[in-house]
């Protein structure tokens, strides 16, 4: 199959929301622009809001190197967006969605001709205490900028209005660190809140299994899980002794797909987790292995460790996690840990690491999970 017959099935679902993973140089890039081309106006206009790498080459750096890196800044190109910045009201708005992330830098615009309505020419950091010294942010740093100055352009009224259709996000975490992908992952589950309530399609792809377990198992078990349901009601009519008998059904139906892209000897395919081997939580387990050898486990891999249990536990028949861990001789105030250290709005910057006790009861767990079950990492 072709990438542009995929993207006319993401076109086609009548879900809102459509989750996609596949392993870097898959297509996943390709397919987003494929994507962009199949829902364009007749005259050529975008329906939609793009955030990918082709966003982010909106940005780029001045060294000002002619000047000792004096004035060193982070230009951005003329385009399109740019009669759009001016709706953003200044700094404020990207600086509240970059709260999560606890920047150690601020920052600000400068504008064409110093005039707003002709766009942000540059943008100029510094540390709080040092107002005068421009400085170079990380390659990290930078990408959450850019994504927080794309959450607060989603924000706008007439942004909103001119790409109404969807939002195309392709590989939002790329160069960030755990912690951080862990708050990109909760500004896109506000996004896909946002969408049912605005009946808009979101559709996400990424490489990174990290985002996208943690996406699944919130859309899936998450805490607003049903929030992503719709409750189908169906009539069955029988004719009984003359009368009309009528039955009420009822169906789950869920406002989310979730997929798996690969390439095959045709081309693409787009696959449902259910079909063909689909072992992503033998990634998860080596993603949480080198989280403790680097000792660098935040509360975050709990809902990793837990999703890892709840497959487990489907894989032998069973509904819960709790059985596995009673398999590896755990007691129930072991469950209760792991579901206090799971609720959603339990993460943050300030308690992102583990407590003593919640590290070594997280280390136990996972090891007895490799070792009952006899995994090959």
């Amino acid at each position: 199959m072709e990438l542009i017959e995929i993207a006319n099935q993401i076109k086609e679902a009548k879900e809102n929301i459509v989750v996609i993973y596949a392993f870097n140089g898959t297509g996943k890039t390709r397919l987003s622009k494929e994507y962009k081309d199949l829902t364009k106006t007749a005259n050529g206009d975008h329906t939609g809001v793009y955030y990918n790498a082709f966003s982010e080459d909106l940005f780029r750096w001045n060294n000002d190197e002619e000047n000792s890196n004096n004035k060193i800044r982070l230009e951005v190109v003329n385009s399109s967006l740019s009669p759009l910045h001016q709706y953003l009201g200044g700094e404020d708005a990207v600086r509240e969605k970059l709260k999560i992330y606890q920047p150690s830098f601020d920052f600000r615009f400068k504008y064409f001709n110093d005039n707003q309505e002709e766009g942000i020419e540059y943008v100029w950091f510094f540390k709080e205490d040092d107002k005068e010294n421009w400085i170079k942010i990380s390659r990290g740093e930078e990408r959450i900028f850019i994504w927080c100055f794309f959450l607060a352009l989603f924000e706008i009224e007439d942004f909103a209005d001119a790409h109404k259709d969807f939002i195309y996000i392709d590989d939002p975490v790329s160069s960030l660190d755990d912690s951080n992908v862990y708050l990109t992952a909760e500004s896109i589950f506000d996004l896909f809140e946002s969408s049912i309530k605005n009946n808009k399609k979101i559709i996400l792809s990424t490489h990174h299994i990290g985002l996208f377990s943690i996406i699944c198992d919130w859309l899936g078990k998450g805490e607003h899980a049903s929030f992503f349901k719709e409750i189908i009601v169906k009539q069955n009519r029988k004719e009984i002794e003359g009368e009309t008998v009528i039955k009420e059904t009822t169906e789950e139906k869920n406002k989310y797909l979730i997929r798996i892209l690969e390439a095959d000897n045709d081309g693409f395919v787009l696959k449902s987790r259910n079909n063909g081997a689909w072992l992503y939580h033998l990634l998860i387990l080596q993603l949480l292995k080198k989280a403790v050898d680097t000792d660098s486990v935040f509360l975050y891999h709990f809902g990793l460790l837990r999703q890892v249990l709840e497959t487990i536990a489907s894989f032998l028949g069973e509904g819960r996690f709790g059985f596995v861990l009673k398999e590896i001789g755990e007691s129930d105030d072991t469950a209760d840990k792991i579901n206090a250290n799971t609720h959603k709005r339990v993460y943050d910057v300030q308690n992102a690491k583990l407590t003593a006790d919640n590290l070594e009861t997280f280390r136990r767990v996972l090891n007895s999970v490799i070792e009952k079950y006899n995994f090959h990492l």
